[in-house]
């Protein structure tokens, strides 16, 4: 019982030190002084597990194909369900999902053994709404670690769940929530051994489900999870706000389902997407994408492409501007640029929507006559295409002779 009580002792001092330390930003930061026993042995206990287990299995089984397949099965499972499911589904309501959808992140959400769907979605929409403030659960202004998995091992007073009333409404997630630790201990923990036990037809086949789909994938789901409050808001780009510590990492996306593209997604929350581009590794957005297809996810809300690049000019302008003595006149052309860019992208739109219709009234056309019409709206699109072309090159002519004035200012200064 001592040794028990040690640690956490020593899992309290950590929480204290490493807040102090890392802290960047906050004067006045509120140091943790209440463990939360549960959280913090579980979050502690949990990789020891991991690792006692992984080591004891492979000395005793070995490792085949079949463990490396189970614990991609489950990781795929669980942590899809909290970036695709609980992120931006439950929290962001950034489409709809139907009911065998929804069961399946609440079963499978449970087993990443990271609260509630409610109450998950309960803190996320906090530190959205108040993110990097004092509010914000896991702001990362009170130190990397607290923002990485110490504001989870402890209690800060009592738990406030609020601003979830629709989430409460959904029967699926209300009832996930009066058993999420049954759940998360049948799906999470017990689930992966029977599959394997199933597979192999054996206790070896047992143990490998419960190791490498149970133990193992479990601690690979957290911290994957907890790199986004805490690595995404302290390493990358931010190429689109600055009103808060988001930022963008292609890399930390290969880690946490696209979720790496954090400044984008602070900066425009209803998009479904958090990597915008179709190039972006983002296996949440596909997933969400291809449920589509067979009418389990719909009103996928995609942010009009004119807003982000008008948002990124705008960005880009600023952080040329930051600090310096600005000439009305590089004002004035900015919004130019920013309002060709966006009538260039709203009647591309336009073109393209009277494009379709025409191709609807095709087979009443002759032959010729389509060609000419067709030839016609192409015409137009692509007009559309040069004066977007022509916005972009004259921003980048804008940010040249910005800096050219600023160079020449400082040089006669």
């Amino acid at each position: 019982m001592w040794e028990i009580t040690l640690m956490l002792e020593k899992t309290r001092h950590n929480l204290i030190h490493y807040g102090r330390k890392y802290a960047i930003m906050s004067e006045h930061i509120a140091y943790p002084s209440n463990i939360n026993i549960v959280n913090t042995t579980f979050l502690v206990g949990m990789p020891i597990l991991a690792l006692t287990s992984l080591i004891f299995y492979s000395l005793n089984y070995g490792i085949s194909w079949f463990e490396p397949v189970i614990f991609v099965f489950f990781y795929l499972a669980s942590g899809l369900s909290i970036t695709a499911g609980y992120h931006r589904l439950f929290s962001h309501r950034t489409h709809k999902g139907a009911w065998p959808l929804r069961l399946f992140y609440a079963l499978f959400g449970a087993a990443a053994f990271q609260n509630s769907a409610i109450k998950w979605c309960s803190d996320h929409r906090r530190h959205h709404l108040k993110t990097d403030e004092e509010e914000d659960p896991y702001s990362v202004t009170r130190g990397f670690f607290w923002a990485h998995i110490g504001w989870v091992m402890v209690d800060e007073g009592e738990e406030v769940v609020e601003n979830v009333k629709d989430l409460q409404a959904d029967k699926i997630l209300a009832w996930q929530d009066r058993h999420i630790f049954k759940i998360g201990f049948l799906f999470g923990i017990l689930l992966p051994g029977l599959v394997g036990f199933a597979w192999l037809g054996n206790i070896h086949g047992f143990l490998g489900g419960l190791v490498y789909g149970g133990f193992l994938r479990v601690v690979v789901v957290h911290h994957a999870t907890f790199l986004i409050n805490s690595a995404a808001h302290t390493w990358g780009s931010q190429p689109y706000s600055t009103e808060n510590t988001s930022k963008d990492s292609p890399l930390l996306s290969f880690f946490t389902f696209g979720e790496g593209y954090h400044n984008f997604h602070h900066t425009f929350q209803a998009d479904y997407r958090n990597g915008h581009k179709w190039y972006h590794w983002d296996p949440s957005k596909w997933l969400i994408k291809s449920a589509s297809w067979f009418g389990l996810t719909s009103d996928l809300h995609k942010i009009p492409a004119k807003s982000i690049e008008a948002r990124k000019m705008k960005r880009t302008f600023e952080r040329k501007a930051d600090g310096n003595q600005i000439d009305n006149k590089f004002q004035e052309r900015f919004s130019e640029c920013v309002t060709q860019l966006r009538k260039g992208f709203s009647d591309l739109l336009e073109r393209r929507k009277e494009y379709r219709m025409a191709k609807v009234s095709k087979k009443s056309q002759s032959k010729t006559s389509w060609k000419a019409v067709k030839e016609a709206h192409k015409i137009r699109i692509k007009q559309c295409k040069i004066r977007i072309a022509k916005a972009r090159i004259e921003f980048k002519l804008l940010v040249q002779s910005m800096r050219l004035d600023i160079n020449t200012t400082a040089q006669a200064a």
